[in-house]
């Protein structure tokens, strides 16, 4: 792009502007926003701060170790290349970044991107070439070309004593449904095979607007999570719910997965087992009858997966609690599972519980007792694969074996699928593998 726009008569070169993307796929798709509007105004994006016009760093700052992370992010821009805006999560509290960094051109909260234009535009005026198409229909996208996340709302109305997510993004702000179908029926065309569902509590979409229509081509569609995911799954692309929670009305949704129309998935932040910790976290639905609820999913579709994250070392929790989570899991056999060992986040209303706190050595202890537990759960589930034929997108094409995924599993956070091949088979294909091995968390087989 820049060589043509530098063999245009008169024509200034483009600015150019190194991007950071740190954080949840929420905040990728918050720089993919930013990003298609830069290249729209004739920005060219490069990889190295040094040389760029400006550096721009979209920071998280929901965990302490985030935050450092975000921090060393910033400080390297200012190294490299001296000229640094920062945006996201950790903007929304800007008075520890400039402690840190007085010297940042601009800070701006999550959700800001005319804030983050405009500081760009300080920084590097734009040199927009009219008569150049530098945006695709579908925007610019930071995932590969097979896949997409597609946000549906911002924000979260829920309460969690660990969380801050709140008072960073705000209230629940849901996307018209129109909108959301518009913007994945772009990405479909543009090639997009899988549609990655993703909020901070996707099965509560729609309830700020009171589940208003909106026309989308000759129907209306009401913003509610079963009518959106229902026309989502009319697409043709694989549609992947992430970040549910276990709402009594999640149950017609699965009846969707059962029907094909919606991958047999659900992504479910369940974060604990015990009612004593799951109250002082202040988590929303029934979580005392979340082992009910997923038996009852399992019965509408037996091939579910259900994926979830949890907590340990909770301020407040017992080994009698952590036992409990240990029994629940055994018990509830989820398919893919993640953990993280709790950290106080400043701000949070857990810091204030007054509750007697984990050591780090005893919540390093249980960690490990934790995922020892998930590993021989998911080693069985997955052996039970073995023998059978399974569908599988390609993430990564190889020579001979090629890297890709089941209707099980989402890109980064759960398992792979190595897969054998006589033809060549390329990123973004899907194609049935026969199953022939499998470990505790991949599984290994040849396409048939």
């Amino acid at each position: 792009m820049s060589d043509t726009l530098s063999k245009t008569p008169g024509a200034k070169a483009a600015p150019r502007i190194s991007f950071v993307s740190l954080g949840c796929p929420k905040a990728l798709v918050d720089s993919e926003r930013i990003i298609t509007r830069l290249r729209a105004e004739g920005y060219e994006l490069t990889k190295s701060h040094a040389g760029a016009d400006a550096v721009v760093v979209n920071t998280c700052g929901f965990l302490d170790s985030a935050k450092r992370e975000s921090l060393e992010a910033i400080g390297a821009g200012l190294s490299e290349n001296g000229k640094v805006i920062v945006t996201g999560c950790m903007g929304a509290q800007p008075e520890e970044i400039r402690a840190a960094f007085p010297n940042v051109l601009a800070i701006t909260g999550p959700q800001a991107y005319e804030s983050v234009l405009e500081a760009v535009h300080e920084a590097a005026p734009p040199a927009h070439d009219p008569f150049v198409d530098l945006v695709p229909p579908q925007g610019v996208k930071l995932t590969p070309r097979h896949y997409a996340y597609l946000k549906i709302s911002e924000g979260c109305n829920n309460t969690c004593s660990f969380c801050i997510i709140p008072d960073l993004r705000g209230k629940l702000v849901s996307r018209s449904a129109a909108d959301v179908l518009r913007e994945a029926e772009k990405l479909v065309k543009a090639g997009v095979k899988e549609l990655l569902v993703i909020s901070q509590d996707t099965s509560a979409y729609g309830v700020d607007v009171k589940y208003a229509e909106s026309m989308w081509g000759d129907r209306a569609v009401r913003a509610r999570f079963l009518d959106l995911s229902r026309e989502l799954g009319s697409l043709g692309a694989w549609v992947r719910l992430h970040y549910v929670y276990p709402y009594p009305h999640v149950d017609d949704v699965i009846e969707l997965m059962a029907e094909g129309l919606v991958l047999p998935y659900i992504d479910v932040p369940f974060q604990h087992a015990s009612p004593k910790v799951l109250k002082a976290m202040k988590r929303p639905g029934n979580q005392d009858k979340t082992l009910e609820r997923v038996r009852r999913w399992r019965e509408i579709c037996p091939d579910l997966a259900i994926r979830s994250t949890f907590i340990v070392g909770f301020p407040g929790e017992t080994e009698e609690d952590f036992e409990m989570l240990l029994e629940w899991l055994r018990e509830a056999k989820l398919d893919r599972v993640g953990a993280f060992k709790y950290e106080p986040v400043k701000g949070a209303a857990a810091n204030d519980l007054g509750l007697p706190l984990v050591s780090d050595e005893e919540k390093d202890r249980r960690y490990k007792r934790f995922m020892e537990t998930q590993q021989a759960i998911s080693a069985r589930i997955l052996k039970n694969k073995v023998g059978k034929r399974v569908q599988a997108i390609i993430d990564e094409a190889g020579p001979t074996v090629s890297k890709g995924r089941t209707k099980s599993d989402a890109p980064d956070i759960d398992g792979s699928i190595h897969i054998a091949s006589r033809r060549p088979l390329r990123a973004g294909d899907i194609v049935s593998v026969k199953v022939e091995r499998a470990d505790a968390y991949d599984l290994f087989g040849v396409a048939v």
